[in-house]
Parts: C-alpha cells; structure tokens; sequence
C-alpha cells in the first residue's frame, strides 16, 4: 500500500489521498465567524447524507443563514441547530471549535464539560488561534472529564482558504491521535503537518505568524524607502522578489497599490487578513515567547506598531499590509 507522505525531521505533510481509517458519522461545529462558517460549509458537503453535523454560535443568524445554504445544497451531512454549544456536542463523535480568543475557548470547554455529557471517546479539535498554554489547560480539562482528546490544529490559508477548502492545517497531538483526526481535516483543507504533541500545532502557528507580522512591516518600510528613492513600485517589487528580501509580504501580499492587482492593497486594503487579527496573534506569540523564555526583541515594536495602526481610522479594519500606509508611504 502506497503512502503519501513526506518526512521532514519531526514534521509530516500527508495529503487528502493518504488512507485512512473511516470517518466517524456525528460532527458537532463550533463558532461560526468568517472562517469557521467556511469550514464547517465543506465538512458537511463532504460527508454522507448518514451522517450528521450540529452547528452552533452565538450569533444565530450566522447558524441560520449556514443552515440555510447547507440544506439548499441538497447534499452533505444532515444539518441540526443547536442550542448551545453542550448540547451540539452530546452526540458528537468529533467536536470542532473554531473561536476568537483564549478566554473564548476555555468557556465553551467548560459549558461542555459538564456532568451532564454522556461520557464518550470523542476527539475534540480546535482550530482556533490561541496560546499553547491555555491550550494545553483545556486538553487538560477533556482529559480529566474523561470524554476523550483534545487536540490544536490551527490553520493557515485565511478566508479565501476556508472557503475553497485548501487550508493548511499544523496539528499539535500525539501520533496515536493523528488517524483519527486527519480524515477531517482534510474535509475542510489541503494539507496536514503533524507538527508534535499537543500544543505544538500553536507554536508553529503563532511562530509563523510572528515572522510574517515582522516581514510585513519591513516590506512596507523596503518599499517605501525604494519609491522615495525615485524607484517604479514594481521595478523594486521585481528585483525583492528575485532576490535575498523576497517574502510572502512582498511576493504575494504586497502592501503598495498596484504592484499585485490581486493583493488587498489594490483595493484599499480591503479583504485579506485583517489588522487587528494580526495583533492579536502577536500579542499570542509574545505571550507564548514570555512563557518558553525565547527573546523577542523585534516583536514589541510590532506590536505597537500594529496597535496604533488599528485605531487609526483609516487602517482600522483593514488587511495588515496597511501598516504601508500608517508609515507614510507613497501610494499614488
């Protein structure tokens, strides 16, 4: 039997066609925000009419409207609304949440975890971005409740990502658990990097994000430096891109209008992965970075950089790579 796999150090990429034991039938989807909503619209078109998801969130319209378009489909998974997040889970076998912030993950675990959940070996995934501490605090929580595993399998590939199913998603469990979650994930994305024990799908997250937050912002300076210098914005663009500067900010996300048509820049910074998303996952990091002991000299000034950028009216709201503008660039 073929298996596609390939072996980096600790780190394993497996893709959708790697087999796989059979997919358990009752889904709970947790958190319904602009990724989540996605994702849990690609889990149920990809399962059997026999099985069942159970979605829940806090805003309801968002549960409906996902209803709605699920069952306007006509295909997928037979789709239930919940009224609460405990009672989705009742008769889960795999549990996802997808959510906003720490203090958000710990309450819906502990509105879970009661003594009312009928005891079950279920596998809990969470997908949201978070601190590995309170990540592991809550594995901790299922553990104890005796109603099976927790695992972190943040993702990578943002709304666009969600939406067309190819995230990427870096799992932080231990290798027994890796079967049973896969087949899931690669409903809702492309591919899986088993990244280490639990926890460590987090800090490859945040570790990642912290690096792109800082190449972000020395592009924009790059950038700016270059144009004030007399330089065509693509002309500079180029000569990054082939060279030792390239990055994903300068490549694919470039901040300055123009260069990429299809980069948020060209349309006013509008889409892409906004602003205050990226501060609070570098607040994450230096958080994280504070609790491993690892300096971060850098990152502070990011993270003040990207604080007053998303109060400034006309950053707020906006894809990160409009930092180009809170520092002055030329964008005409």
């Amino acid at each position: 039997m073929r298996v596609a796999a390939t072996r980096l150090g600790s780190l394993v990429q497996r893709r959708g066609f790697a087999s796989t034991p059979r997919r358990l039938d009752n889904y709970a989807f947790i958190g319904l925000g602009q990724m989540g909503y996605q994702m849990a619209r690609n889990l149920q078109s990809k399962l059997k009419p026999t099985d069942k998801v159970s979605i829940f969130d806090v805003n309801t319209s968002a549960m409906e409207g996902l209803s709605a378009e699920m069952k306007a489909a006509s295909s997928g998974a037979a789709v239930e609304l919940a009224a609460s997040a405990h009672d989705a889970s009742k008769g889960a076998d795999t549990v996802v949440t997808c959510l906003p912030e720490p203090q958000h993950v710990r309450g819906v675990y502990e509105s879970i975890l009661t003594d009312s959940l009928p005891k079950k070996d279920r596998i809990f995934i969470d997908c949201s971005t978070i601190d590995p501490t309170t990540s592991r605090q809550v594995a901790k929580s299922v553990s104890e409740a005796g109603q099976g595993t927790f695992v972190d399998a943040p993702m990578s590939g943002g709304v666009v990502g969600a939406t067309a199913g190819t995230l990427t998603f870096m799992l932080g469990a231990d290798s027994s658990v890796v079967p049973r979650v896969e087949p899931t994930l690669f409903l809702m994305g492309r591919k899986v990097l088993h990244c280490g024990d639990q926890g460590a799908g987090l800090s490859a997250k945040l570790a990642n994000n912290y690096l792109l937050a800082l190449n972000n912002i020395a592009t924009a300076e790059a950038m700016n430096l270059g144009i004030r210098c007399g330089l065509d914005p693509k002309t500079l663009a180029n000569v990054l891109n082939v060279s030792t500067g390239k990055c994903w900010p300068s490549e694919i996300n470039n901040p300055v209008k123009g260069v990429i048509e299809t980069a948020p820049a060209s349309r006013d910074y509008r889409g892409g992965f906004g602003i205050s998303l990226m501060r609070k996952d570098l607040r994450l990091a230096l958080v994280a970075a504070e609790s491993a002991q690892a300096k971060t000299e850098l990152g502070t000034l990011a993270f003040n950089m990207y604080d007053k950028a998303a109060q400034r009216e006309d950053c707020k709201d906006r894809d990160f790579s409009v930092v180009y503008r809170y520092l002055g660039g030329k964008e005409e």
